[in-house]
């Protein structure tokens, strides 16, 4: 059968693909055009083909700067932190809301999770840092008359920064990655857990030898789009939390990009960044992606 014929026979599904694909061209892959300004000096004036190409040098300056090297450390930090304590999060709760009988209850732990995904950063970063504060926040009043411990300075120490920073990816976020956990959890066959019960197996064995094994391929493709944004921190996030006390530990790729990209407006200096960024983000996924199939899952591709 000829594309065409195939075509005109599920028109209707390609009519419904059509906004997908418009969206991805117009807004992913248009854009692509501009990564060219990475290698010239490129000035408004002159537009994007019309700036003088200057080759590698923006890419030159990006690894002989100082700057560059302190915000790609705090953004891998940062992931590697998230991706170690916020990353099992998920399937933890998953694992515990699939034990829970009572429908009722289950529903609301559920939307008392997911709540907090739905609020900005804006509003989320201002709850943590009062509660943090170390004159009014509830967790130094706690500190101060339960352990008689001093105030500490949470949002403005180097050292505690990173923790609150990763506490609060995981109360944001974790609740809403269980959703993708609890739907392969739904589609394991009970029948697995009934001869196990009359087998003798305990919860606890149950979980380990059915319900593990039957979504490690749903953590596998988490795991790898998970390894892709290792070279990426949220702005927002970032923004909302940080302050100039800690800049040696909160700048980041991305706001050293509103810095000096938008502020500053060193348009060529930031996209050689941007493209930096994509391609090792493009080799951890690829690479991940290879060691996941090496363990017998299909992975992405």
């Amino acid at each position: 059968m000829s594309v065409r014929k195939r075509i005109m026979q599920n028109k209707s599904l390609y009519v419904m693909l059509l906004p997908v694909v418009s969206f991805y061209l117009l807004f992913k892959y248009s854009p692509m055009v501009g990564e060219i300004i990475a290698f010239k000096n490129y000035r408004f004036v002159d537009g994007i083909f019309g700036s003088d190409w200057v080759g590698l040098k923006h890419f030159h300056m990006l690894f002989q700067s100082a700057d560059f090297w302190r915000v790609l450390r705090n953004t891998l930090l940062l992931n590697v932190y998230s991706l170690a304590f916020g990353f099992p999060v998920p399937i933890i709760l998953a694992l515990m809301l699939n034990e829970i009988r009572l429908e009722g209850f289950k529903r609301v732990i559920q939307n008392l999770l997911y709540i907090p995904h739905f609020i900005s950063w804006a509003v989320l970063g201002g709850i943590l840092i009062a509660l943090l504060s170390p004159s009014t926040g509830v967790v130094n009043l706690i500190l101060h008359h339960v352990f008689g411990m001093e105030p500490i300075y949470f949002m403005a120490n180097s050292g505690w920064w990173p923790v609150a920073y990763t506490l609060s990816s995981i109360w944001r976020e974790a609740g809403w990655g269980t959703i993708l956990y609890l739907a392969a959890m739904s589609a394991i066959d009970p029948q697995l857990y009934e001869a196990a019960k009359i087998d003798g197996a305990s919860k606890l064995r149950q979980i380990w030898h059915i319900t593990l094994p039957g979504i490690r391929g749903t953590i596998a493709i988490l795991l790898i789009l998970r390894m892709g944004s290792m070279m990426d921190v949220g702005l927002e996030q970032t923004l909302s939390l940080q302050n100039d006390s800690v800049l040696d530990v909160a700048d980041v790729i991305s706001t050293y990009v509103y810095r000096i990209g938008l502020q500053n407006m060193n348009y060529s200096y930031t996209t050689a960044l941007g493209l930096f960024q994509s391609a090792i983000s493009l080799v951890l996924v690829v690479s991940v992606n290879k060691i996941i199939r090496l363990f017998g899952e299909r992975g992405l591709w």
